[in-house]
């Protein structure tokens, strides 16, 4: 079933009752308030510029046991390495803007336009939405992710990759580092799979998410240390 969103921003339909592909409603804004209530009950936009605003709920999610996560041997040789370094929440206007560039396969353009950028942008000011960025020896920023924080759960939004393995690199500094329960992937990739993430019903999924709630600037709470890292 799909709903048509009003003006209430704690307007939260049923994410039980969303479509088969988990569209579960249309319209409404990107307001910070109606971001929040969305995400908290397991509900995320997801649309193009030629479509009014989606919301989806999958009946399956995507997630990554921060606890459960694979690293490869060439990846722990990165690990090691001098050839990234990684901080959070230092360039997230930046981060967000190389994922709305960044090619995927199988997808033509991209789902972050203007409006999706300025309301993640606004979300991060709040202290709700962080990114983690990765810089080479030269200090240019060559990888990194960004999403939502509630409580313990990191909904990621999206994340991106100039050179090899840079994204992995993100992600696996965001699971070791952060004391988190779950990262929400949302939807299939074979990228993410590769690092241990699988599907769980959403009933499961709103169980773990029903005991969070917002912090704001909550990922200063979860990742303890200074901003330059290895």
């Amino acid at each position: 079933m799909i709903f048509q969103l009003n003006a209430d921003p704690a307007q939260i339909p049923d994410p039980a009752l969303a479509e088969a592909d988990g569209l579960l409603a249309v319209g409404g804004d990107l307001s910070p308030s109606r971001l929040l209530h969305a995400y908290q009950n397991g509900i995320f936009p997801w649309y193009g510029d030629d479509t009014p605003i989606l919301w989806y709920a999958p009946h399956e999610r995507f997630v990554l046991d921060p606890k459960n996560i694979r690293i490869s041997k060439s990846m722990r040789q990165t690990l090691r390495s001098d050839r990234f370094r990684w901080t959070y929440n230092q360039a997230f206007s930046a981060v967000i803007d190389c994922c709305a560039k960044a090619t995927r396969k199988d997808q033509d353009g991209t789902w972050i336009g203007t409006d999706m950028r300025n309301a993640y942008i606004q979300l991060h000011e709040l202290g709700f939405a962080h990114s983690i960025e990765v810089w080479n020896t030269e200090n240019e920023l060559v990888g990194g992710l960004y999403g939502v924080l509630i409580g313990q759960v990191f909904s990621g939004e999206s994340m991106f990759s100039l050179v090899s393995n840079s994204s992995k690199y993100a992600l696996i500094q965001l699971a070791k580092h952060a004391n988190l329960k779950l990262i929400d992937c949302q939807v299939h990739s074979e990228h993410l799979e590769s690092l241990g993430a699988n599907m769980i019903s959403q009933d499961s999924y709103m169980q773990l998410l029903d005991q969070q709630e917002y912090t704001k600037n909550g990922l200063d709470l979860l990742i303890p240390g200074p901003q330059n890292n290895k």
